[in-house]
């Protein structure tokens, strides 16, 4: 029996095979109602109205602590933490060994040796395992995601986490403290008074117009979320739900599932006799038209996300030297994929197909059925000149759309199409029924998609600012 996700690969022979074929399927926000109202009504308040996203369950917070906590950062990050103080966040890039990214989150500098890192589970473990074999002075506490399906039992975090988000945002936000609140600068941490309680912020922006991230004790998590929208209603709030949430990223670029690259390399070895069989990586599911015998054809370099901006060679850091070797002008780049109406309209229609197997389904907003999706982008000779890696509809846009990585000299405007469907039939994931493929007509267009979010966001993966 393994003991470990050295010992499930060495055993299953086949590292794509093991994840195409994974029982997980599509990846689950967890807790948090699919719906308050309907995810059609829910998206529109994001860009018309406001929004409350509750982000307390989905993630993992990583709490470090101690006198070597930043140099852990450092030496893990392809960002630069030559500037770094207390009360401010950056968006935390680690890269494995080949310099294919592990994942991405939100690491915020709360006090003097106190960071916590907000995100997926896959840079939450790589951090918690360096921490443990790399010889560092720090404390960790590893505050795990909610379970995806908790059936009545208890759930317990840290934290609460909320957003407050779209073009009143500020409004709600100011109404809630009592008194003006001063916008600060992006990803700058202040406070708020929520029903008589101090409560941190963070300024964002995930919906485009100025809008702040709010986390206190869980124990506040009522009291605080009901304080928000007794404010809000007469902006015109409303609470999101899991259903709506993940396919905001559509609207503002963001690509939040690409598969840590740890699966090959001789350095990583460690990391998987470290990593168990039930963690993420070993369970993850990939999906999609993409298929290679290859794990290391599915691994990403920061330039391909969009992250580009954030690789700073003033440290030394995991996979750098991976990373010097990249030529970021031939890397490809990423991209919004508009997709063609009637060739969507195909895919919606499959469930009242009565006379063949139909197309793999198209579920409403978030279409993904893993949790690493990969669809093979074609141009007009048949070659594949990209992957398509999330994807679903937005009301705002009434389009489907997905968020891509082509190659470099793939112009704006240009059609293409996505490979929508596994071959042969499809794998073994529960999310998945025989189908056949359709290669649905998509135009190639900027990132992010939405123009709001273009015209307001700051900074980081959205624009050619940094943080």
């Amino acid at each position: 029996m393994p003991k470990n996700l050295q010992e499930l690969i060495d055993e299953r022979g086949s590292v794509v095979d093991m994840l195409r074929n994974s029982k997980l399927g599509t990846y689950i926000y967890p807790v948090v109602p699919a719906e308050f109202s309907n995810w059609r009504r829910e998206q529109k308040a994001w860009r018309e109205t406001a929004v409350l996203f509750d982000q307390t369950h989905h993630m993992v917070n990583l709490f470090l602590k101690g006198p070597d906590a930043l140099r852990l950062l450092s030496d893990t990050g392809i960002n630069s933490f030559a500037n770094f103080p207390v009360g401010q966040a950056k968006q935390f890039v680690p890269v494995a060994s080949n310099g294919g990214v592990i994942g991405d989150g939100i690491l915020f500098h709360e006090a003097d040796d106190e960071y916590v890192y907000v995100g997926r589970a896959p840079g939450a473990n790589w951090l918690q395992f360096h921490a443990e074999t790399g010889g560092y002075d720090v404390e960790v506490l590893y505050d795990d995601r909610s379970p995806s399906r908790p059936y009545g039992a208890a759930v317990h975090r840290e934290y609460c986490r909320f957003q407050i988000q779209g073009p009143r945002a500020w409004e709600v936000i100011e109404k809630l403290n009592g008194a003006p609140v001063e916008q600060v600068r992006f990803f700058r941490m202040g406070t708020i008074d929520v029903a008589g309680e101090t409560v941190r912020t963070l300024r964002h922006g995930m919906a485009g117009a100025p809008g702040l991230e709010l986390w206190a004790p869980y124990d506040q998590h009522g009291r605080i979320r009901d304080a928000i929208l007794t404010a809000g209603a007469e902006f015109g709030i409303e609470p999101c739900g899991s259903r709506a949430y993940s396919s905001n990223t559509l609207e503002s670029g963001w690509i939040p599932s690409p598969l840590p690259a740890i699966y090959s390399s001789e350095a990583e070895r460690g990391y998987r006799e470290w990593l168990g069989i039930d963690s993420y990586e070993a369970i993850n599911a990939i999906a999609g038209s993409f298929v290679s015998e290859d794990i290391e054809d599915y691994y990403l370099n920061p330039w391909e996300l969009g992250y580009g901006s954030f690789v700073k060679f003033d440290h030394d850091f995991i996979g750098r030297d991976a990373l010097e070797q990249v030529d970021a002008e031939r890397s490809r780049k990423k991209v919004t994929l508009a997709w063609n109406d009637e060739d969507l309209a195909k895919l919606l229609t499959t469930v009242i197909d009565r006379d063949g197997p139909g197309y793999q389904f198209f579920d409403l907003p978030n279409a993904n059925y893993g949790s690493s999706n990969f669809d093979a982008v074609i141009d007009a000779d048949g070659s594949t000149v990209g992957l398509s890696l999330f994807t679903g509809v937005t009301a705002n846009e009434k389009r489907g759309l997905s968020l891509a990585t082509v190659d470099r000299d793939v112009p704006i405007g240009a059609e293409v199409r996505v490979m929508w469907g596994e071959p042969d039939g499809g794998s073994d994931k529960t999310t998945v029924e025989p189908h056949e493929q359709l290669a649905v007509r998509a135009i190639v267009s900027p990132v992010p998609y939405a123009e709001t979010a273009r015209r307001e966001y700051q900074g980081g993966w959205r624009t050619t600012g940094e943080l």
